[in-house]
């Protein structure tokens, strides 16, 4: 009787075998996170001449442009202007998109929606003598692998803080982004208080090769604190002594703009 249940139990042990090897793996890929595919962002930069353009921006933006987006399935755009500006402001723009299959819907949608060219008509429709802005720099960028989406920052007063980095070749600015996605500093921004918004590389715009990235902060004072402690933190010390990674090799020139949201900005 005890060969006979011995027998059985191998046999049993047996077949559950390739069984429990089944659910461990399924549960193990349960387990992973699933890859999330990088989302794109539009960034436009408007140069104004007076307040008379910011305003007509402006209502475009908020009458027009963020209300047909969200339709549109659009979500979360930025508009801001410069915290302390040179003469006029400046005003920046960052809309985010799914895909470049998803802008490219987008845009030919808004050329054929007729609430939104009647909204935006003072806009869309400027004359030549009283032109709506001066210029529109566009660039367009594709989020981070380690932050393929953007963060929108909880709704209180606020600042932000705009950087870009240029490269002096492709190798370097893909050397930087690594840095970002693979070596941990995302993670060390988000420890020390740095609270990214979004990371983006610059697939087409000026100054390429480059990367930009947004910065939230409660004020001036967090600001400084934050950054204060990424720079005396001991793996961001560790990282950026790894042989490859010196900024001096990879970073050929830093522009920082500190920014405020409109009250209309959805960031």
């Amino acid at each position: 009787m005890k060969r006979r249940f011995f027998v059985k139990a191998s046999m049993l042990s047996g077949l559950l075998a390739p069984v429990s090897s089944v659910v461990s793996k399924a549960a193990e890929f349960e387990a992973a996170p699933a890859k999330v595919a990088p989302e794109y962002y539009e960034f436009r930069v408007y140069t104004l001449k007076d307040a008379t353009q910011q305003k007509l921006v402006e209502d475009y933006f908020q009458q027009a442009a963020i209300p047909a987006l969200n339709r549109m399935g659009v979500k979360n755009v930025g508009v801001f202007t410069e915290q302390k500006p040179e003469g006029q402001t400046k005003l920046y723009a960052v809309i985010p998109y799914a895909s470049v299959k998803d802008y490219a819907k987008v845009v030919e949608q808004l050329s054929a929606d007729k609430k939104y060219q009647q909204a935006g008509a003072s806009y869309l429709e400027a004359p030549s003598t009283t032109p709506a802005y001066e210029r529109i720099q566009s660039s367009f960028m594709k989020a981070f692998a380690g932050m393929p989406r953007l963060q929108v920052p909880a709704n209180k007063p606020r600042m932000f803080e705009l950087r870009r980095y240029e490269s002096s070749g492709e190798a370097a600015g893909k050397k930087k982004i690594d840095m970002f996605d693979n070596q941990g500093e995302i993670a060390i921004f988000k420890r020390v208080g740095l609270t990214p918004v979004f990371f983006g590389e610059t697939i087409i715009g000026e100054f390429m090769p480059n990367l930009t990235y947004l910065l939230t902060f409660a004020d001036m004072e967090d600001h400084d604190k934050s950054w204060k402690a990424f720079g005396g933190d001991p793996e961001w010390k560790r990282i950026r002594a790894i042989p490859g990674y010196e900024d001096a090799k990879i970073v050929s020139r830093i522009t920082r703009t500190f920014l405020v949201p409109t009250s209309f900005s959805q960031i």
